[in-house]
């Protein structure tokens, strides 16, 4: 579930120029105490709009714990009473809201996936919705909250299959799945681990079908699902469409692949109207990551040798990019951003020439 990379409008060209020169401001940092092996290190994954930012570290053991930095840059830990202490177990925080209340999951030793959510006084409790499987891998993932309170995510089943589901502040679960949604092992329902629920309440994600298509949802207030289908987007096992994020106004952002395995990024109106949007001049892939109520997207591409660079594309479809201070230059290395707030500071990870990972915050 907390897979965003490849699974996990044609008229950008319109736009204007992208541009690598920046006036803007990247701090680095790092948790005391995170690994320095490859894929160990710092792995920030939101912020919200007081630039409170979430995420994990990983430790020289392989273990996560969850990360929570305030906006004058003080560290904290986060770990899940009870939460496994193995290699690829412990806890990692997903979303944020303006409120400061957190949500994430923590991995038990059994690997089973438990939902949490974290008050801005520190009180913390656990939960799992009653349909969620008990074996590795199957669980409650908890990853979105929105103004409101309400998480949404997805839970697996004892067939570890994906569903959907809402949790409201009152404890009360809404399960849901997409009317075309595979019933086997990793097919379903699955909401992002990025920005699926809106202030609205809102969510949007992707289902798997019984063939292994990715096809996009949006789920209303009222319980109503829409899917839908970039034109463009393959038809082949491992294909098709997968959304991220959806703002306040209902515009959802992510990235399909198409029949050539290239990977797209697609930007739906409010009114349904889907567009491609591609980094311009990109030589590889682009992956559009998380878009604020302003109508800013973050996300990431990749160049002819592999290595991605982060960018920024403002509500009248300029392009920046950019890269983070001391963003490794090989294949698979590089600036990956993973959240925008609505004053424009965008957060994310960094892969270094070593593979180890650091965080950054770009001021706008």
């Amino acid at each position: 579930m907390k897979r965003i990379s490849v699974l996990l409008l044609v008229f950008f060209v319109c736009f204007g120029l992208s541009t690598s020169a920046q006036k803007s401001k990247i701090i680095t940092f790092d948790v005391p105490g995170a690994g320095t092996g490859a894929y160990q290190g710092t792995s920030p994954y939101g912020i919200n709009a007081a630039g409170e930012i979430i995420g994990w570290w990983t430790d020289a053991n392989n273990v996560n714990h969850g990360l929570l930095r305030s906006p004058g840059g003080t560290l904290e830990t986060i770990d899940v009473p009870g939460s496994g202490t193995g290699a690829g177990q412990g806890t990692e925080v997903y979303g944020i809201n303006a409120e400061g209340v957190v949500t994430g999951n923590d991995v038990e030793a059994n690997n089973a996936l438990e939902g949490f959510v974290r008050l801005p006084s520190g009180m913390l409790w656990t939960f799992n919705d009653p349909a969620a499987g008990t074996g590795a891998g199957q669980g409650t993932g908890a990853s979105n909250i929105n103004a409101m309170g309400t998480i949404g995510a997805s839970y697996v089943d004892s067939s570890s299959v994906y569903h959907g589901y809402l949790l409201t502040p009152f404890g009360r679960f809404t399960n849901f799945d997409a009317p075309g949604a595979g019933t086997a092992a990793g097919q379903g329902t699955i909401l992002p681990t990025l920005a699926g629920i809106n202030s609205e309440g809102v969510v949007t994600g992707w289902y798997v079908d019984s063939a292994n298509l990715n096809h996009g949802f949006v789920r209303s207030v009222d319980g109503t699902i829409t899917e839908f289908d970039v034109p463009g987007a393959g038809t082949a096992a491992g294909q098709g469409t997968v959304a991220l994020s959806i703002n306040s106004q209902g515009a959802i952002i992510g990235y399909y692949v198409d029949a050539n395995w290239g990977d797209h990024g697609f930007l739906r109106a409010p009114n349904g109207l889907i567009t491609t949007v591609d980094f311009p001049g990109a030589a590889g892939s682009t992956i559009l990551a998380v878009n604020n109520d302003s109508g800013a997207i973050t996300g990431w591409y990749w160049d002819a040798s592999g290595l991605n660079h982060g960018f920024v594309r403002s509500p009248d479809g300029k392009f920046t990019s950019f890269d983070a201070p001391g963003a490794g230059t090989e294949a698979g290395q590089g600036t990956f951003p993973t959240g925008i707030n609505d004053g424009g500071e965008i957060e994310g990870s960094y892969l270094d020439a070593n593979n180890v990972n650091h965080g950054f915050l770009r001021m706008p």
